[in-house]
């Protein structure tokens, strides 16, 4: 019976090898050529391969496993030696050996190579498009940000300790992640005014901005009108937008460093964005309704993903404010949480939501304290806007923009009390 299941687990392997490397051959031999110049395999040489790797493990015998390897190699490196193309490559050689791998690997985890194997064809197939992407539409700027956001991901973050330095907050790894979190949301808004149309880049671009500053964007479209630059109804409508920004970001802030609120956050959050965003792209749409439909004007090259310094700034106020009203709780007490929180509402109300969500999770005895604090800070920074608007933009832009932000923050207050 133990003959028969392991003839049954070989036939099993040496098929699955069959397979995947017969996908892979197909691939190659369509694109391996003709005549003298063509490339090293083709179908048969890669079925052959993968079932030499599957039928070596199956032998059990390491030094053989090994020796077909050493085998590839060379016959790879032979024929990179020999190549007269004049364009030599070495991806069919890797290839080759990696489908005596993944023959291989059959006798171990059959779905698992089987995924490696499509993977492998699919990025071989993919070569004229990856080498368009990587030569043509990818930007010097976005390949630093890139590297930049993998360098925070992959080496950063994983050094940070991962503690509090003082009671419940100045959590290093915490600070770190809101950087990266901060950085995907302005890479995500750059890649969509890239691909997107000249009026919904306007808009977009209005938004992008309101996950650096909403406050900051409101200021600086309505100076931007008084100059006589844009409309009315188009500035405010993009001042509105950037508030969109404003409750996606409490739920990204929330998720960071506090999940557990997101469950009461998520819906009245949601429901106010979706005020601020049809009010805003009605403003909008009917401001920009002379731009013609035409791709956004090009970006130049060294155009970055993302403003470093500006998200570090965020990340750095969010974690000071945070541990300024973590400070003032245990100073003053529930009193001076609230002051501090109030106060830091008028300038920045991110910062207010990570202090007060870090203060206690849903359930707690700090719960419905941190609730009431958080709805009347969105309430102050509702105003802070408005005032802003006006000083800015003077009593026109004031009201149609104060129309937009005090509706959606009421619709977020209101859905947050009946919580």
């Amino acid at each position: 019976m133990e003959t028969s299941n392991s003839l049954t687990s070989a036939w099993a392997a040496l098929a699955s090898a069959f397979g995947c490397g017969l996908l892979m051959g197909i691939e190659r031999e369509r694109r391996k050529g003709t005549g003298p110049h063509r490339a090293l395999a083709g179908v048969r040489s890669f079925t052959l391969a993968a079932l030499a790797g599957a039928a070596t493990a199956i032998l059990a015998m390491p030094a053989l496993l090994a020796v077909g390897a050493l085998f590839m190699a060379i016959l790879g490196a032979t024929a990179y030696a020999k190549d007269r193309s004049g364009d030599p490559g070495v991806t069919t050689e890797i290839a080759l050996f990696l489908a005596y791998v993944i023959g291989a690997m059959c006798t171990q985890d059959q779905l698992l190579a089987a995924a490696l194997a499509v993977a492998a064809t699919g990025l071989l197939a993919a070569r004229e498009r990856l080498h368009s992407f990587a030569n043509t539409w990818l930007q010097p700027g976005e390949v630093r940000g890139g590297l930049i956001l993998a360098a925070l991901i992959l080496i950063v973050a994983p050094l940070m300790p991962d503690r509090p330095l003082w009671g419940e907050v100045l959590n290093p790894q915490l600070l770190v992640r809101l950087l990266v979190v901060l950085l995907l949301i302005q890479s995500l808004a750059h890649l969509g005014r890239r691909l997107l149309q000249a009026r919904q880049a306007l808009a977009l671009s209005a938004l992008a901005s309101g996950f650096v500053s909403s406050t900051a964007t409101i200021a600086n479209l309505g100076l931007e009108l008084r100059a006589g630059r844009g409309t009315l109804r188009a500035q405010a409508g993009g001042a509105v937008l950037s508030c969109v920004a404003t409750m996606l970001q409490m739920l990204a802030v929330a998720a960071t460093i506090q999940p557990a609120w997101l469950a009461q956050l998520a819906a009245p959050a949601l429901a106010s964005a979706l005020v601020a965003g049809v009010y805003g792209s009605w403003l909008a749409h009917t401001g920009l309704a002379d731009v013609s439909e035409k791709p956004a004007a090009q970006m130049p090259a060294d155009t970055p993903m993302f403003r470093l310094r500006d998200a570090l700034v965020i990340a750095v106020l969010l974690t000071a404010v945070q541990a300024g009203v973590y400070g003032l709780g245990l100073w003053l007490g529930d009193a001076g949480m609230m002051t501090g929180a109030l106060l830091a509402a008028l300038a920045d109300v991110h910062s207010v939501i990570a202090a007060l969500l870090a203060h206690g999770a849903p359930g707690t005895p700090a719960a419905p304290l941190v609730a009431r604090t958080l709805m009347a800070a969105m309430l102050v920074h509702a105003l802070s806007k408005s005032g802003m608007a006006l000083a800015s933009g003077g009593p026109r832009y004031a009201l149609a923009v104060a129309a937009g932000v005090l509706g959606h923050t009421l619709v977020f207050v209101l859905g947050l009390w009946l919580m």
